[in-house]
This record gives structure tokens, C-alpha cells and sequence, in this order.
């Protein structure tokens, strides 16, 4: 071996020797000391990663959490008050009980109520769809059923309806991620408080048309008419550009509001059959 050789690899070794030193004090010196309850929290969480939390993922939203002096603004919609109860005593705070959600879609656009009038013929994306044209329908505000939301979900909760051509959103597997909020471009979808046996009274439609040319493009679409409004005990119902919406935290479920409504914009879910009124007969007899 020439003594060339023997002093290039006697300097590369020196250099990389005095490389690695260097590089271990330097990572010591700026070494960051994490804390072991992140671990812990991120153990605690369901692990879906579907930032429904509002933070890029479990390890995220275990991270703001230790930081985080209370847990009033935090709160983990696939793992619910149970999971957030682990969390809390993990931290030694406090956990804030909240109703748990669902998503719903806005638009009972169905091919029945609500006819084609053109075809489209393009990327089958509502993404897409939405930018270049209002859709197949007169009605620019309804869905266009091409299933941006459906492609969003990560647990199975929407359903593609072929013969209805809106997406249909399966209550006890939705997790209230808000993944299909993001997803829909028309701004369809909402998380709305769940009530026990997956009740509700919703007005889905999102039309914001005067009254005549709403009905004309769906016959089910919300006139703005404000009966419901006015019915509504509870302040749950409010009319704003010609559209009625009830507030799911402040309805009581009394469904007053659905009968009054002269287009069925409102619509009820998992209720027992309502009660037809009838009135009592009674014959007479005269005795004898």
C-alpha cells in the first residue's frame, strides 16, 4: 500500500472522527426535551389522524393539548367526551363535555324534485364541476353528486344514492371529522348537534333564490316564507337571504315547524309516525 493511500484514509478518518464529535455536541447543545405526556395523550386518542381536531393529525392535537392550560377549545370529534375525559386526567385538567356531532347534507335535490336540464359532460369531480358551471340542474345552489365528500370520508359514512343523486350520510358511522365539510365546494355539508336515536329537523336546502324562482328549479326548495320562523318557540329558526335555518343546538325537536312549511324544505328523521287527529264518535242510545 503506498503511503499516498495510507494518509487519505489516516485524514478522511480524522475528519470524519472530529465530524461526529462536532456533531454530537452540537446536538446536544440544541437537543429539545419533549415531554412524556404527549406520548401518553397521543396513546390515548383513536389514532385516525383525520384532523377533525383542527390540527394536522393525533400527535398535533396531543402536543396542544400539554401546552394548553385548559381544555375548553380542544376537543377530539372521533373520540367524543370519553376519549377527551382520558386526556384530562392524563394532564390533571378538566374536561369540557360537549354534544357530539354529525354531518348533514343540506340539499334534498333528488332527481325527483329536482329535473335535469342539461348534461354534463367533463371531470366528474365537484371540485372541478363547480368552478367551470352551476350544474345539471337549474338550481346553481344544489348538490352535484359527483362525491368530492364521499371520496373525503375515511370511515364509511357517505353513501352514493345513484337513483337519488345526492350523497347520503350514514349517522352511526359518521364521526364528525369534518373531512366532507372541506371536501363539498358548494358549501352543503354542516356538523350539526346528534340527538339520541339519530332524530332531526333540518332544513336542507341551501337555496338562496326569491321564492319563485327557487321553487321553479326544486320543488322542495326553501322559499323564505318565515312560517317556520315564526312557529319556532325557541329562537332555533332564523331567515337570512331568503333562506331559513335551524340552529341544532337551540331546536328541541317539537317539529311544530315541519307541517307549517308549504314546499316540505323541512324535513324530520327518525320519528315515530305522527298521530293522525281524529275525533271521537260516540253513539247514543235511548233506553227504553
Amino acid at each position: 500500500m503506498s503511503i499516498t493511500v495510507i494518509y487519505t484514509i489516516a485524514t478522511l478518518s480524522v475528519i470524519g472522527t472530529s465530524a461526529a464529535v462536532i456533531l454530537y455536541f452540537v446536538a446536544q447543545k440544541f437537543k429539545v426535551h419533549e415531554d412524556p405526556r404527549i406520548d401518553q395523550v397521543e396513546e390515548a386518542l383513536p389514532g385516525a389522524n383525520c384532523g377533525g381536531c383542527g390540527f394536522a393529525g393525533c400527535r398535533a392535537f396531543a402536543e396542544a393539548c400539554v401546552k394548553a392550560s385548559d381544555l375548553s377549545d380542544l376537543n377530539c370529534p372521533v373520540g367524543g367526551n370519553e376519549t377527551m375525559n382520558n386526556v384530562a386526567a392524563i394532564l390533571g385538567l378538566e374536561a369540557v363535555k360537549k354534544d357530539p356531532r354529525v354531518a348533514f347534507i343540506r340539499c334534498n335535490g333528488t332527481c325527483d324534485h329536482r329535473p335535469k336540464t342539461n348534461r354534463y359532460d367533463g371531470a366528474t369531480t365537484c371540485a372541478i364541476a363547480s368552478s367551470i358551471y352551476s350544474g345539471e340542474s337549474d338550481c346553481q345552489y344544489g348538490c352535484l353528486g359527483f362525491g368530492d365528500c364521499y371520496d373525503a370520508c375515511e370511515f364509511d359514512a357517505i353513501e352514493l344514492r345513484a337513483d337519488l343523486g345526492v350523497p347520503k350520510i350514514i349517522d352511526d358511522k359518521c364521526v364528525a371529522c369534518g373531512a366532507c365539510v372541506e371536501a363539498c365546494p358548494k358549501d352543503l355539508i354542516e356538523l350539526r348537534k346528534q340527538f339520541p336515536k339519530n332524530r332531526k329537523v333540518v332544513v336542507a336546502c341551501r337555496n338562496e333564490d326569491k321564492g319563485g324562482v327557487a321553487r321553479k328549479t326544486c320543488s322542495v326548495a326553501c322559499i323564505g316564507c318565515g312560517k317556520c320562523e315564526k312557529e319556532c318557540k325557541f329562537d332555533a329558526i332564523t331567515i337570512k337571504n331568503n333562506l331559513a335555518f335551524i340552529d341544532s343546538d337551540k331546536c328541541k325537536l317539537c317539529r311544530k315547524c315541519v307541517p307549517v312549511c308549504p314546499t316540505n324544505a323541512i324535513i324530520e328523521e327518525n320519528f315515530p309516525p305522527r298521530r293522525v287527529a281524529t275525533e271521537d264518535k260516540k253513539e247514543c242510545s235511548t233506553a227504553n
